[in-house]
């Protein structure tokens, strides 16, 4: 993209610990992503209303199966997890093998699993591509042995919702550029960083 292309930015969270992480106001940064950009239109919140970058989603699935009816989604890196219905919740975490931490509030709503488990893909279909989160990319090492699922429940009530808040999770594992002046979103794939410890 040419530089001084004021209406739109590139945002790259780095890897999977987050480190290194830009954002390019009025372009993107080539060092971070490779390939050409699938771009996404923008569509209102409500009828003739934006305000989030918001999306429709195709489906979203493990081995091929639909795990949420939400069919639309919000790219925002203003939120750390995956946020998704509540009454989905339970059996997205079950279908990865992710286990309630416990019954007790506020810890019902976060769920961990077995770092070193095998789990399967979680794929976003928008427009008729797969974006895809792997287990490193929506788990997150407590140190313990036992991850935290990155996903959690949380309604967003009519008209607006029901949606899905794609946030940090998925940002981080795709590079993500906001164009304002074309009101839609460009995905690419991200070349991740070297985790860095600090």
């Amino acid at each position: 993209d040419a530089v001084g292309d004021a209406k739109l930015f590139g945002v790259y969270l780095g890897g999977t610990s987050g480190v290194g992480g830009e954002m390019t106001l009025g372009g993107t940064d080539s060092a971070h992503y490779t390939g050409d950009f699938h771009y996404v239109p923008v569509v209102d919140m409500v009828p003739g209303t934006t305000g989030y970058w918001e999306i429709v989603l195709d489906d979203v699935t493990v081995n091929g199966q639909s795990i949420s009816s939400a069919k639309r989604g919000v790219v925002d890196s203003g939120t750390s997890l995956m946020v998704v219905p509540s009454n989905e919740i339970k059996s997205i975490a079950s279908t990865v093998g992710a286990k309630q931490l416990s019954i007790i509030p506020p810890l019902n709503r976060e769920y961990s699993i077995d770092c070193d488990a095998s789990a399967p893909d979680i794929d976003f279909q928008i427009d008729g591509k797969t974006y895809s989160l792997t287990k490193a990319d929506y788990t997150l090492d407590q140190g313990s042995g036992q991850c935290l699922f990155a996903f959690m429940g949380q309604d967003i009530p009519a008209p607006v919702g029901p949606l899905i808040i794609m946030g940090d999770v998925f940002m981080r594992a795709h590079y993500c550029k906001f164009d304002v002046g074309q009101k839609r979103v460009g995905f690419a794939q991200i070349v991740k960083s070297a985790d860095v410890v600090v």
